[in-house]
């Protein structure tokens, strides 16, 4: 960590919002540097434009803002996906993901303005702080790391914006906030406040991305999702990059009600944590991958896959992104994809997603074969079953009988 006066110029991963608005003017009050803001376009939606000039006015020598939608989806959000990478077997990572390439792109821009340090808003408490520094040892070890959370002796949203009345810096936060959340283009995750209480359903008015299953359309959807090598290219025909897919597929399935997630899980620091998730697009796009897989994938090669999925998930929920073990796994699984060629078609309806259909020009499935109708018994000949049932349970020939 940075001591005071050691650290000339910092880049601060920047919002705008109450926190990094408050971080900005910390850092030139306690440490004296100089402060370059660095914004992440990740599909937040949140305004841009006057971001450089807030954050200019609140002190900031410079503000980057990158554009990432793209290689966000493409690099994190689809490999994950090809990864079955599913967190607690519920959670589809959408913070997760996008933490890593906010740190790629921090670290770069850092070194480019000539600074010695970054920072970062999250708290001590969460696992946001985990990932942004591994990250930020893995790329730059030799930038410094600032954690404010950490150091400072604001506790609350209330001291928070105290301090930026005190300081004249521009915010529209309120004292009054129920839950805190966070969004990119994969989902819109909510925590904090009101949801601490793991037995309260969550305010109706809370959701932005979908409807609830009782007030979404009454006829259901079929859409068809083209893959190749197990990365999502199309939907009903329609090729489109990366971003587009996820972002029109959001738009689709969140009318549908499909995505909404709420569940309890466990932080990497130690403590459980209640959280309610809304995951459209990413929804579909795990279950229509998982229907291609299927039909194209070899049966051990997908049993030694889904043994590494849990792995994955964890590694990437807790920030090892950029580690060795993280590179073996993705090596492992892009292999696995080969032939995850073809198209699924899916229903949404009232908030499921099911398959409704899947076909592939690398297909590994024989109707020929699997039919209950007689077939050249050069194929398959029924007979074999026994010899090889007996030899299956040679080694149980008598386990079960009681012993005398």
């Amino acid at each position: 960590m940075a001591r005071k006066g050691s650290v000339k110029r910092v880049c601060l991963a920047y919002s705008g919002g109450l926190d990094t608005s408050v971080i900005l003017r910390w850092l030139i009050e306690e440490y004296g540097c100089e402060v370059v803001a660095y914004a992440a376009d990740i599909g937040q939606e949140e305004e841009l434009s006057g971001l450089p000039e807030k954050a200019k006015a609140s002190g900031a020598v410079d503000c980057v803002i990158r554009d990432l939608r793209e290689e966000f989806v493409a690099d994190y959000v689809f490999p994950a996906i090809q990864g079955n990478a599913i967190y607690e077997g519920v959670y589809l990572l959408g913070t997760s993901l996008a933490r890593p390439v906010i740190a790629k792109h921090q670290v770069e821009v850092a070194l480019a303005t000539g600074c010695d340090a970054v920072a970062h808003g999250a708290t001590g408490k969460g696992n946001d702080q985990v990932r942004f520094e591994l990250a930020y040892r893995a790329l730059a070890p030799q930038l410094k790391v600032i954690a404010p959370w950490r150091e400072w002796d604001l506790r609350s949203r209330t001291d928070c914006i105290d301090y930026c009345e005190k300081h004249k810096i521009p915010i529209t936060a309120t004292k009054e906030k129920p839950y805190s959340m966070d969004r990119n283009l994969l989902h819109i995750s909510y925590e904090g406040g009101l949801l601490e209480d793991p037995w309260r359903a969550p305010d109706e008015s809370m959701f932005l991305l979908t409807q609830s299953a009782e007030k979404s359309p009454s006829q259901p959807r079929e859409l068809i999702l083209g893959f190749e090598q197990g990365i999502p290219v199309s939907i009903d025909g329609e090729k489109l990059s990366a971003a587009a897919l996820l972002a029109k597929l959001n738009k689709i399935a969140g009318e549908h009600g499909v995505g909404r997630v709420d569940l309890v899980e466990n932080r990497f620091v130690g403590m459980k944590s209640r959280g309610v998730y809304e995951t459209p697009g990413g929804t579909v796009l795990h279950v229509a991958h998982r229907a291609m897989e299927s039909i194209t994938l070899d049966r051990e090669v997908m049993h030694e896959r889904d043994r590494l999925s849990p792995r994955l998930a964890e590694l990437i929920y807790n920030g090892f992104w950029f580690a060795p073990e993280m590179d073996f796994f993705r090596a492992a699984i892009v292999a696995s994809q080969k032939n995850v060629t073809g198209e699924v078609r899916v229903k949404l309806y009232k908030g499921a997603v099911t398959v409704a259909g899947r076909r592939s020009p690398v297909s590994l499935y024989s109707e020929r074969l699997s039919s209950f109708e007689d077939a050249d018994r050069d194929v398959y000949n029924q007979a074999d079953a026994g010899g090889f049932i007996r030899l299956q349970g040679l080694r149980l020939r008598g386990y079960g009988v009681p012993k005398k």
